[in-house]
């Protein structure tokens, strides 16, 4: 038993890793001197607004709008929406918006309407105060590079997409943060395969919270923000709807273009993973179930077989571990991460399925999921996601996918 199920484990993660390692390398860099310019387009450059919701953000605001403002990019709107704050991120909002020449206006939200959540309504008040040919959906504490903008417009335009997604570059600080961090980064690779998103015959799909670039016409043909308006991890679902309507979608590269802290410290990525795990398993009990045994047994089964197989058996336990170190290495040279944070990977582990559990159980005493003060119910929030999957599928019908993952 122990040597089939260590070779079973090492071929898997080797293959696995091989792919992932293979396959980010393939993803385009938008720092390269190819897109050090201004987009080429007929008829002029096209226009882009930046949508910029923020909740209680006063701390980290400034620097995000202020990023932008600074931007090397003519044709551009910014629309920071203030959603019901109680801490001084409006008036922050209000005093840069004094001196940005017209480039900046706030949207004040005083009341959340009911069948929404917080920031997907934010979004949406948003980008409905502009006609612009791109809107880019960001995170208030997310900091831009002066030509972020410019680089990503002209690839995107370049390249035809209409949605385009750029991994930040993660501020990381603290042993605990680096080693959670590290860990999620690897395991988004493995699940969401960015390399394949721009695979118009491969359902995999992409988002991210702190960069979602797409065209207005795509924006609008997938219902705007009212066709997400009860999704939890909204970033990820927006790419889901784009791929699901056939629309081009591409991920790239862009080292200190984008820039976030997206918690402090490892219990600040439990935090925010919390609100986000049982959502991404659709609140399906026996979802979060299967998802935290098979955690368990693939990610913590190569170090068990390590030290508890005899023998031989243990080789093919060490080609997984190996594989692990592997893609440390290869998200760390690309991310910013010492590759023997692969030694915490059991650790870190633990940590994930704790989350999950805890993400689940959170979900089941509140009855909803609590974020920013508010609590949204989660059968109103299962109602609506079972709905909009059988919108969105009646749409992708008459697509044609060569695999059955989505």
């Amino acid at each position: 038993m122990w040597l089939a199920s260590g070779m079973l484990l090492g071929a898997d993660w080797l293959r696995r890793s091989l792919r992932t390692a293979f396959g980010m390398g393939k993803l385009a860099d938008v720092t390269s001197p190819e897109w050090d310019r201004l987009p080429r387009r007929e008829g002029g450059q096209p226009s882009i607004a930046v949508v910029v919701p923020a909740r209680n953000e006063g701390g980290t605001i400034e620097q995000c709008l202020l990023s932008l403002l600074a931007q090397d990019y003519p044709n551009l709107q910014i629309l920071a929406v203030d959603d019901r704050s109680t801490d001084a991120t409006g008036s922050v909002m209000d005093r840069i918006q004094a001196r940005s020449s017209g480039k900046l206006r706030v949207v004040h939200v005083s009341e959340l309407p009911p069948g929404w959540l917080g920031k997907t309504h934010a979004m949406w008040c948003g980008a409905r105060e502009t006609q612009s040919d791109w809107i880019l959906f960001t995170d208030g504490d997310v900091i831009f590079r002066e030509d972020a903008l410019r680089r990503t417009l002209a690839y995107a335009e370049a390249t035809l997409a209409d949605h385009l997604v750029i991994f930040p570059t993660l501020i990381m600080k603290g042993f605990g943060e680096r080693m959670m961090l590290g860990f999620f980064g690897l395991a988004s690779s493995l699940l969401l395969r960015p390399w394949r998103v721009k695979d118009p015959k491969a359902r995999d799909f992409i988002g991210a919270g702190a960069f979602n670039l797409i065209r207005r016409r795509a924006y609008e043909q997938l219902g705007t923000y009212q066709a997400l308006r009860m999704e939890v991890i909204d970033d990820l679902r927006l790419g889901g709807a784009v791929k699901g309507h056939g629309l081009k979608q591409d991920c790239v590269l862009g080292t200190d273009l984008v820039r976030v802290r997206w918690a402090e410290g490892a219990m600040g990525v439990v935090r925010n993973l919390r609100k986000n795990a049982f959502s991404l398993l659709h609140f399906n009990w026996w979802l979060a179930a299967l998802a935290t045994v098979a955690a368990s047994i693939y990610q913590l089964g190569p170090w068990v077989g390590l030290v508890a197989a005899p023998g031989v058996a243990k080789l093919g336990f060490a080609v997984a571990i190996f594989s692990i170190a592997l893609l440390y290495w290869r998200m760390g040279r690309q991310f910013g991460l010492s590759p023997w944070f692969f030694l915490t990977h059991p650790l870190s582990t633990v940590m994930f399925v704790y989350t999950l559990l805890n993400s689940a159980v959170s979900s089941l005493i509140h009855g909803g999921v609590v974020w920013r003060g508010t609590t949204y119910p989660l059968e109103e929030i299962r109602a609506f996601s079972v709905e909009r999957q059988k919108a969105l599928q009646r749409v992708r019908n008459d697509i044609q996918f060569t695999d059955n993952r989505y």
